[in-house]
């Protein structure tokens, strides 16, 4: 498929992310923990719902708090208060709020890009945290001293009675425990995906829905199954779904008897068919730009920006793309297009390589992505995610804040402009892990925070989880609709196996302690290419936590990120000595050799060393 450098504050690209063998995601939203009501004066009408959602792992998690709303606007600020239930929970670090705690007492003030709020509006923070004996949700939460009491009010005073009571809000009423479920967008857990909707009116087929995962069930590519059958073991997980790459133009009529577009969306349509009255939820990844993957050899594409390969990309590849998925037939289909990994972070960071400044000076990037949305987003059944690199890309302050802005202009510049996006994916083909488990960017050892280490590299993220979630929160702070959900590809960083850590290091050397305890086993974190030591991590999942839509399997595990040595080929591919595995390596990782595994063929092509690897070191693991 692909190959990407890796790009910190000056480096290039990795992919794919991790989800941990046990993810408890709850959604509370019961009276008592679904409406803040906000007072401002006493005819002011004042209330608001909350979604507390949870990812659990032992003696951490991450909370993610969603408020809306309900009441007039919010223009000064907010305090949300709650108390945790149990001895041993903390907060260990928080974004999107001023995060304090004092004993049990929680709090969480708003700052000054996320300080007003609608009516019906709404914000999402969130926090790690760490508990010892038990992680229950809070009770009841506060906004600006007023308990959620499941309604709207014009009355201070009886709002503020209520505060004073916790039991009351309590003992408030189912009714209102389900409309604040309802509402919470994007806050499902997973044992949520398995109906479309709260509401029990069924979806008509094609209809555009918010997250396109829900309630549906994923198609299953019946070539890339078959290629799991037949390896010892792949049974066990051949009916995942995983996306189907469209890498050049020949992959859409199918290269060398293979499927193409049409085949598959017929095989999905057979899928659905067979599959009752859930939806049916199809993945294509659309890579093709002109200069593809400028910063890396690997996986570099068949169009040149300078042989008219903008032209060739809108005309050869994206209108048969859209002319064959707004075919009648695939009307019921949910489709889902991951739009050209890589490209637009590459803009950011990787303008020192020539066919990198030829994309961005040409604006083959930019028009290609912005023409990709206008002919997908047209039609009412397909999906559009931007790849958004991950967190040892874009982590930095330096790269966050440009991708913001970036991601904003790109999607402004089209038709719908923001309303042609519905999400983004992060970590795409990558290996870091969704949570590290024993350490946040806030931990300390021995006083030196663990961003000071070598692995962390001040980055302000150590995990895809934190990353998306405040990419997330900062993307529609810029102007993206609150409905943007993400996509995680937990296709290749379970990390399990012999050498995944147990317990948090106890070294008091910071640098010892990081390599020690962190899930990622790379030997470094710009190492991308077939990364000895992988296994398959988090099964594709609908709606795992707040603000994320799911997670899924984009890169098909046993599918090569590049060749080990040079092989000639007629897809453009070259030899990128990230790939080889007696490369000593260069800046970009460190100089330290590139972890890549042996005997690997071709991008895209099926390496079975590979996939018996990802099976073995699975997490959570095979059974």
């Amino acid at each position: 498929m692909r190959s990407v450098p890796f790009s910190g504050r000056v480096r290039q690209a990795l992919r794919s992310p991790v989800r941990r063998a046990v993810v408890a995601a709850s959604v509370v939203a019961l009276s008592s923990a679904g409406v803040v009501a906000m007072a401002s004066s006493a005819s002011a009408a004042a209330g608001c719902q909350v979604a507390y959602v949870t990812s659990q792992w032992q003696g951490g998690f991450t909370g993610t708090v969603t408020i809306t709303n309900l009441g007039d606007p919010i223009a000064n600020g907010w305090n949300l208060g709650f108390d945790f239930p149990a001895a041993g929970q903390a907060v260990t670090q928080g974004w999107s709020a001023t995060w304090t705690q004092s004993g049990a007492h929680v709090n969480a003030a708003s700052l000054d890009w996320n300080k007003s709020l609608a009516t019906n509006g709404n914000v999402q923070i969130g926090f790690n945290g760490a508990w010892t004996t038990s992680n229950p949700n809070p009770a009841s939460f506060t906004l600006n001293g007023v308990v959620c009491n499941g309604g709207v009010t014009t009355s201070p005073s009886a709002s503020k009675s209520a505060s004073a009571s916790p039991s009351a809000s309590a003992s408030a009423s189912a009714s209102a425990s389900a409309s604040a479920s309802a509402s919470a967008s994007k806050s499902a857990s997973p044992s949520a995906s398995a109906s479309p909707s709260v509401s029990t009116s069924p979806v008509p087929p094609g209809t555009h829905v918010d997250n396109p995962y829900a309630g549906a069930t994923g198609y299953v590519n019946p070539e890339w199954k078959a290629r799991a059958i037949a390896e010892t073991g792949g049974s066990r997980v051949a009916n995942t779904s995983t996306a189907v790459w469209l890498d050049r133009i020949a992959a859409i009529n199918g290269v060398n008897g293979g499927m193409g577009l049409k085949a598959h969306l017929d095989a999905a349509v057979q899928q659905d068919a067979a599959n009752g009255s859930a939806p049916l939820t199809v993945e294509f990844v659309i890579y093709d730009l002109p200069n593809r993957d400028c910063s890396a050899l690997a996986s570099n594409g068949e169009l040149l920006v300078a042989s008219d390969g903008l032209n060739k990309y809108k005309t050869q590849y994206i209108d048969p793309i859209a002319a064959l998925m707004s075919q009648p037939a695939y009307a019921n289909l949910r489709i889902v297009t991951i739009v050209e990994p890589d490209s637009l972070p590459n803009l950011l960071t990787n303008l020192s390589f020539a066919k990198c400044a030829e994309a961005q000076s040409s604006g083959a990037y930019v028009q290609g992505v912005q023409y990709a949305l206008n002919k997908l987003h047209a039609l009412s059944n397909v999906y559009t995610y931007i790849d958004s690199a991950h967190h040892a890309w874009l982590g930095w302050d330096s790269n966050f804040t440009p991708a913001v802005n970036q991601f904003y202009t790109v999607a402004s510049g089209t038709t719908a402009g923001v309303n042609s996006v519905d999400g983004f994916i992060v970590n795409t083909a990558n290996y870091s892990a969704a949570t590290e488990q024993f350490f946040t960017a806030a931990t300390s050892v021995n006083g030196t925070t663990v961003r000071q280490s070598k692995w962390v590299d001040w980055n302000q993220y150590v995990d895809e989880q934190s990353f998306a979630a405040a990419l997330r929160t900062a993307l529609i702070a810029k102007g993206f609709p609150s409905t943007i959900g993400m996509l995680v590809d937990t296709s290749r960083n379970g990390w399990g196996g012999s050498a995944r850590p147990a317990a948090a290091s106890t070294s008091t050397d910071v640098n010892t302690f990081v390599n020690d305890s962190r899930i990622d086993r790379r030997v470094h974190a710009g190492n991308w290419c077939n990364q000895s030591g992988a296994g398959l991590g988090a099964r594709p999942v609908a709606s795992p936590a707040a603000g994320f839509d799911a997670y899924v399997w984009i890169k098909p595990p046993g599918e090569s990120d590049g060749s080990s040595t040079a092989i000639a080929n007629d897809e453009g591919k070259g030899f990128d000595r990230m790939c080889d595995p007696t490369y000593t390596g260069n800046s970009l990782n460190g100089n330290n050799l590139t972890g890549a595994l042996p005997n690997a063929p071709l991008a895209g092509q099926w390496f079975s060393a590979q996939f018996q690897q990802l099976m073995a070191n699975a997490y959570p693991p095979l059974s």
